[in-house]
């Protein structure tokens, strides 16, 4: 069966569960009223269903190559991603200053979670370039902006970022690319990196890569890394495309998944290149384009748990198996768990989105600690629910899912890079219980008081299903409380994952709950999946959070030698 865009779930949620009616009475959105919100969403869904979903399956077979320095995408991708320039979807929250519209970043992630579900590896091309853009619009001079920005929310020309060497992949300190001065404003950019996604294509334009570099005098570690534009061609002062620079493309990696989506390893010679903001201060201006992707990731997940949702329903209502598959409970155990956690982190990812869009146009720091709490749950639940959900999608096939004809495989093959880019889960955990928890736990505990007020409120109606997520959300806070007492990040890490797991699992609760209060039937369909998350699979976060706290003595007990033994 066709995919069918969830343009009604992206509406429900901004209407009952995020607060898009806030966003549009800003100044800055003012723009994206409801009727302009309600077409972007139905012109998006007609795009990826009509233009993107088809391009899935050729794209896992075909794969991009690289010949005689050439990058070839598959039959189509040219075709599709002007089809995204034509429209104007690639970059639809950049600012208007350089021809972008403007408008939320909560559209532009449900666009990504389309994009995602349709075909993630065409999707990841504009998703690059949004957060280039985003780095570029915070950090570069406006000479940069000027010739770069116009061009790259256009699409003419598109952006990747470079940041891993082979050497130094979390460790972005270790890394050893130079940046030598010119003598002209230029510098001189040598070295490699790998992973670079989107390296290189056959789209025409010009592809402009953010390189980390070290300048001669650069201090070790990340406080001696600078941010240089290096551009496949350098271009003329009018814009149009000058001599080609000094880089290339070493090789494509051959990818468990994202076949279509080339992966590049970079050789940059004496690369021509600008640089990005102040020098040494490279991670910050970075980190803006990381933070944008983030968000992206879980999207990423939550269009992958989407698409493989839909499959495993098509065939469980087809197949029979002593009747329709779609009867037996195990079946009906796996499908509801799949739409479930679907919508729970569709739910988290958009209100991170809307604490973004509003922290943007207020200037408010509760938001802005809001989004920022949000941003690794986002990233690291959206990406391990597509990761589950896909591999649930398998199971839900049977021996058929094993057969890659079928293209259940492919989900659970493209989501499993999710947990891995654009920093790990391990590290967006760490980074939720670390930086995220320096405050105290206050941006948890003010988002905390927000679920007990409205299980409070929920407790007239929905009884049986307020109380739990009232109850979670204490166990929740108790854990938070004992985080910020907890002195060692030793502990504080150890308990670091199974806690960003547990605070999702309540926030799952807490943004379903909201959906069974908003839906007019007394029992309809968003009441019962309610019911079946906050029975069956809220109960998980008592042992997450107890893990959360158990400190980590049992973690090193073992010596390494006794480990590998």
């Amino acid at each position: 069966m066709p995919y069918r865009a969830p343009v009604e779930d992206y509406k429900f949620i901004f209407a009952h569960v995020s607060d898009m009616e806030a966003v549009a009475a800003t100044e800055r959105f003012s723009e994206a009223t409801q009727d302009v919100t309600d077409a972007i969403l139905t012109e998006a869904g007609r795009l990826t269903e009509e233009v993107i979903a088809p391009l899935r399956r050729v794209g896992d077979e075909t794969h991009s190559v690289l010949e005689n320095g050439v990058v070839r995408t598959p039959p189509g991708y040219k075709e599709a991603f002007t089809a995204l320039t034509e429209g104007g979807w690639v970059a639809i929250s950049a600012g208007p200053d350089y021809g972008g519209m403007g408008l939320p970043i909560a559209l532009t992630t449900a666009f990504n979670e389309m994009m995602s579900a349709t075909d993630l590896s065409l999707g990841l091309c504009p998703l690059l370039t949004q957060g280039q853009i985003e780095a570029l619009e915070h950090h570069a001079s406006d000479e940069i902006k000027q010739m770069y920005l116009p061009r790259l929310i256009s699409g003419e020309w598109t952006g990747t970022m470079n940041l891993t060497e082979p050497q130094a992949g979390s460790d972005v300190g270790a890394l050893k690319t130079r940046a030598m001065p010119n003598g002209d404003g230029s510098y001189a950019i040598t070295g490699q990196k790998i992973y670079i996604t989107w390296g290189d294509h056959d789209f025409g334009g010009n592809v402009c890569h953010l390189v980390l570099a070290r300048l001669p005098d650069a201090a070790p570690g990340t406080k001696g890394i600078s941010l240089f534009m290096v551009p496949k061609y350098i271009p003329n002062d009018d814009g149009s495309l000058g001599p080609a620079n000094d880089l290339s493309v070493v090789s494509l990696e051959h990818k468990l998944g994202i076949h279509a989506s080339p992966t590049a390893v970079m050789q940059y010679d004496g690369a021509t290149g600008w640089l990005v903001g102040a020098e040494h201060k490279g991670m910050a201006a970075m980190f803006t384009m990381m933070n944008n992707a983030r968000l992206a990731v879980g999207a990423q997940g939550v269009g992958i748990a989407e698409g493989a949702t839909q499959q495993a329903l098509d065939y469980a209502a087809e197949r029979n198996q002593m009747g329709p598959i779609i009867e037996h409970a195990d079946v009906r155990r796996m499908l509801l768990t799949m739409k479930a956690d679907t919508y729970a982190a569709r739910a988290i990812v958009l209100n991170c989105a809307i604490a973004l869009d509003l922290a943007r146009a207020t200037g408010q720091d509760d938001w802005k600690a809001r989004a920022a709490l949000l941003t690794p749950i986002a990233k690291a639940f959206g990406s391990e629910t597509g990761i589950a959900v896909a591999e649930m999608g398998v199971q839900v096939h049977g021996g058929m899912g094993f057969v890659e004809e079928t293209g259940a495989a492919q989900f659970s093959r493209d989501a499993r890079v999710t947990a891995i880019y654009e920093g790990t889960n391990g590290i967006q955990a760490m980074d939720l219980v670390g930086r995220k928890m320096a405050d105290g736990g206050e941006a948890a505990a003010r988002l905390l008081d927000e679920i007990e007020a409205h299980a409070e409120t929920a407790r007239a109606s929905l009884p049986e299903l307020a109380e739990p997520v009232w109850q979670a959300s204490e166990t929740l806070r108790e854990t938070v409380e004992w985080l910020a007492d907890e002195g060692s990040m030793p502990n504080r890490f150890a308990g670091s994952v199974p806690f960003l797991h547990g605070f999702a699992r309540v926030l799952g609760g807490h943004y379903h709950l909201r959906a069974a209060m908003a839906e007019d039937a007394a029992d309809g369909p968003r009441t019962k999946l309610a019911r079946f998350y906050i029975n069956r699979l809220l109960p998980e976060h008592a042992g997450l959070l107890a893990h959360a706290m158990a400190g980590a003595d049992d973690l090193y007990a073992f010596t390494a030698e006794e480990l590998t033994a």
